[in-house]
């Protein structure tokens, strides 16, 4: 006959087994469920866009004004004013009143991002050609010459089909794989085609996010991993010159008296051009991987870092370099920013386009103290480049164009603008 005690042990086992089976079908529904929402690694995938030559190697147009929609480079000349749309053309804007902008006409070019002009005519690129624009009648714009196949790095030709790769979708896309399973990841590359600012001389003005340039009688163009130079002694008819490798990851071009500054996703880096038709490598200021853009006054450079999927980053800053020993760049100061993308100096008045957190004004005239002195900022406006004359500003964004007058004291007034 069984004691009582044992009764009481058995009771216990029993109550004991049904806890750990309880506790047993809770972590397999758990764990059925992370199965079922776990996350997976992604992949970017690149669907290839492809278009006959005859639609890509077309003659440029000049047509009436169009709406601004996807604004790219912003250039200025003559006081008139060249806006990219990306990948359709260039608008033309009257710009003798800055708070009465009024739109001339539109260039069509289709597959353009980048422009500089010098004198009266404009450099363009369609696609894989550089076009030669006579601007010298702003309402009556002409190609009066094209160089083929120039930029043809990112522009496969299928020679059966005849059709150009000319751009591609980018699609996130999750791995075919179990939660848990290993994969061999590979590196994705970007294959998109270029994107494409520059002073003195009888040329424009372009911003800090420029992929053209042109000082004295050369142009100076950029891709991700190369310059190309054409002379342009005689303006209309320009010649290829001297490529030159870069690394990799280039992104902008700034020229400053007698160098090149050129941003990179993983730094800035310094060349001479004291010979115009063959720039030499100085130095390198290096930082870690971020979108690039830089700007140049005096002895200090200005270089914002940016986050986001493009950027490779988590960085938000603008870092003020002492170039004054050009062969060894050295980092004055970091000023934490929220998401700077183009900017533009003019004296102590230094701009930074944040992207959706507006246009901000500093005075630059302590460097160690940039972030503590922020004279204006207009909120509302998505910047993105930004380009200083005497007194007027340009700035693009992904809203709109706008004009303001400004000054270093507490003046930053809008004057105009053209919403997209």
């Amino acid at each position: 006959m069984k004691t009582q005690s044992e009764n009481l042990r058995k009771t216990k086992e029993w109550k004991r087994l049904i806890l750990y089976g309880t506790l047993f079908m809770i972590l397999l529904t758990l764990l059925g469920s992370c199965q079922e929402n776990c996350d997976k690694p992604t992949y970017m995938h690149y669907e290839p866009i492809y278009a006959p030559l005859s639609e890509v190697r077309v003659t440029a147009d000049f047509v009436g004004p169009q709406v601004l929609q996807s604004p790219g480079k912003l250039y200025y000349k003559d006081n008139h004013l060249f806006i990219s749309e990306i990948n359709k053309g260039i608008h033309v804007i009257n710009n003798s009143i800055p708070s009465r902008p009024e739109k001339v006409g539109f260039i069509d070019l289709p597959g353009n991002k980048d422009l500089a002009a010098k004198g009266d005519f404009l450099y363009a690129d369609n696609y894989m050609d550089l076009v030669i624009l006579d601007i010298s009648d702003k309402k009556n714009i002409k190609e009066v010459n094209r160089l083929e196949d120039v930029f043809n790095e990112y522009y496969y030709l299928n020679a059966e089909t005849g059709e150009v790769l000319i751009d591609y979708n980018i699609e996130e896309r999750e791995y075919d794989v179990e939660c848990g399973e290993e994969i061999i990841m590979f590196e994705t590359l970007d294959f998109s085609p270029i994107n494409g600012g520059g002073s003195s001389g009888g040329t424009g003005v372009g911003g800090s996010m420029a992929r053209f340039t042109i000082m004295d009688n050369y142009l100076y163009t950029i891709n991700d991993w190369q310059m190309k130079l054409f002379d342009i002694h005689t303006l209309d008819s320009p010649i290829p010159g001297n490529e030159i490798q870069l690394g990799w990851g280039i992104e902008t071009i700034f020229p400053y008296q007698d160098k090149l500054f050129l941003g990179a996703r993983t730094g800035m880096h310094i060349y001479d051009n004291s010979n115009p038709e063959l720039p030499t490598h100085v130095s390198t200021y290096s930082h870690v991987n971020a979108c690039d853009p830089v700007v140049v006054s005096g002895d200090l450079a200005y270089v914002t870092l940016r986050s986001g999927t493009e950027c490779e980053t988590f960085s938000n800053q603008l870092d003020v370099i002492d170039i004054s020993d050009i062969h060894q760049p050295e980092l004055l100061v970091t000023h934490e920013m929220e998401n700077p993308h183009g900017l533009g100096i003019n004296g102590d008045c230094l701009f930074i386009a944040e992207g959706e957190y507006g246009l901000k004004l500093f005075n630059s005239s302590n460097p160690m103290t940039i972030g503590d002195q922020m004279i204006k900022h207009h909120k509302g406006v998505h910047a993105f480049d930004v380009i200083p004359l005497d007194n007027i500003l340009f700035m693009v964004g992904e809203d709109g164009f706008y004009q303001y007058e400004y000054d270093c004291n507490d003046k930053l007034k809008l004057l105009s603008s053209i919403p997209f």
